[in-house]
């Protein structure tokens, strides 16, 4: 079966700054070899938005009559077939809607300094669906840059979402925000190299792993596990709490046993043993285990993070209902199953396992993309923060990285 490339993160070497993930973007100090100036930094580090309502801002739905739609996803986000989208392309036959599909979100942070200074004035972006992680779409919330949903219009949604994602707290009614995917971040090792790495204090103390590990760019991954090393809780803790995970990951940048900090680019040095074991997202594990049965994937002792990326509509878009119909569309139990068989998260929809019999059966019992109540147990997340104590905290986790 297609898999995903999986070359669109890039990794940072501890002696080299500036990476570039693609669910996180690093403050370092070397911002010109990104080709980045100030303002683009700024609007990374959480520079405040304009806050607008649905009174200051409005938008003209012209659904009715252009059956067109302008999709931001992230690269390697979709079915793909040579060079066809088939779920995509039969949601264009079905519906009459000309889909323009671009693969142009690499991270949250980056797209955010793309579209602040628009839909902070009120303007369009030209897009009509984004796709952004949990902790960006509160953001876009909070700031109130979405249009609400009409939920007439997507009984999909309502009717399939997996209970466990029907009611984050920035969102509690899925006015804003329709999952498209979500995923796990854990351990993954490779069994050609070092015997199995079962928690992340083993990551991080064993002798025999120094210097041959590597841990993720994105600071809500890698530090709700330091803050689990610390005895804290990733949803509420404390600022001493904060800093003494802070200090504990520079504990371990200091003394060698991180070797560098990744986006999704462990996947080839895993595969040839520059190292040994990282921190990984679940669906580029099971896209690495179909070529290379040694890459083994581990949840930590100390519980797994649990992330979801969502479709949102930003203000201005005009495109909404049309919008709303892609995204009932994809809540079909067969259409969701027919894209989790190639992206290989976990798949939000209800009905999709069933589903899955007929288009992939050896998935059905996959548990990183049908997770039981279980593993599911096992997750946790990083608690919302606001603007000012996220650019803290990002601040705080780049000093710690070298």
């Amino acid at each position: 079966m297609p898999r995903p490339a999986i070359s669109h993160r890039q990794l940072v070497d501890l002696k080299a700054l500036g990476p570039v993930g693609r669910r996180s973007f690093l403050r370092g100090s070397a911002v010109g070899g990104l080709g980045l100036g100030l303002p683009a930094l700024l609007s990374a580090c959480g520079t405040e938005g304009t806050v607008q309502t649905a009174e200051s801002c409005t938008s003209e739905d012209k659904s009715s009559s252009e059956k067109v739609l302008e999709f931001s996803n992230w690269p390697e986000y979709i079915d793909v077939k040579g060079k066809r989208m088939p779920s995509l392309e039969a949601f264009e036959d079905q519906s009459g809607i000309d889909v323009n599909y671009t693969p142009d979100v690499n991270d949250n942070n980056e797209f955010f300094a793309k579209i602040q200074n628009q839909l902070g004035d009120c303007q369009p972006i030209g897009r009509d669906i984004m796709t952004l992680t949990d902790w960006m779409a509160a953001r876009l919330v909070n700031l109130g840059w979405l249009q609400k949903l009409d939920h007439a219009n997507i009984p999909n949604v309502d009717n399939n979402i997996v209970a466990s994602l029907k009611s984050p707290d920035w969102d509690p009614n899925r006015d804003y925000s329709v999952p498209w995917q979500s995923g796990l971040t854990g351990i993954a090792y490779n069994a050609a190299y070092t015997g199995e790495v079962r928690s992340f204090e083993e990551l991080l103390t064993r002798s025999d792993l120094s210097g041959k590990i590597s841990l993720l760019s994105e600071m809500r991954d890698t530090m709700g596990f330091m803050l689990k090393l610390v005895g804290a809780d990733p949803v509420d803790f404390s600022d001493d709490e904060w800093g003494a995970a802070i200090e504990e990951l520079e504990k371990y940048v200091d003394n060698g046993q991180i070797r560098r900090f990744t986006g999704n680019d462990y996947v080839e040095d895993l595969n040839k043993g520059d190292i040994v074991a990282c921190e990984a997202w679940s669906g580029d594990v099971i896209a690495m285990q179909y070529d290379n049965p040694d890459i083994k994937w581990v949840l930590p002792e100390e519980g797994v993070s649990l992330w979801s990326d969502n479709m949102l509509v930003p203000n201005k878009a005009e495109h909404k209902a049309n919008a709303e119909a892609l995204m009932n569309y994809y809540y079909e139990p067969e259409v969701a199953a027919t894209l989790a068989a190639w992206v290989n998260y976990i798949c939000p929809v209800e009905g999709a396992r069933e589903a899955m019999e007929k288009i992939d059966p050896e998935l059905v019992d996959a548990p990183l993309i049908f997770p039981d109540d279980d593993l599911m147990s096992q997750t946790f997340s990083f608690k919302s923060i606001d603007d000012a104590t996220a650019k803290q905290y990002d601040t705080d986790f780049s000093r710690a990285m070298g």
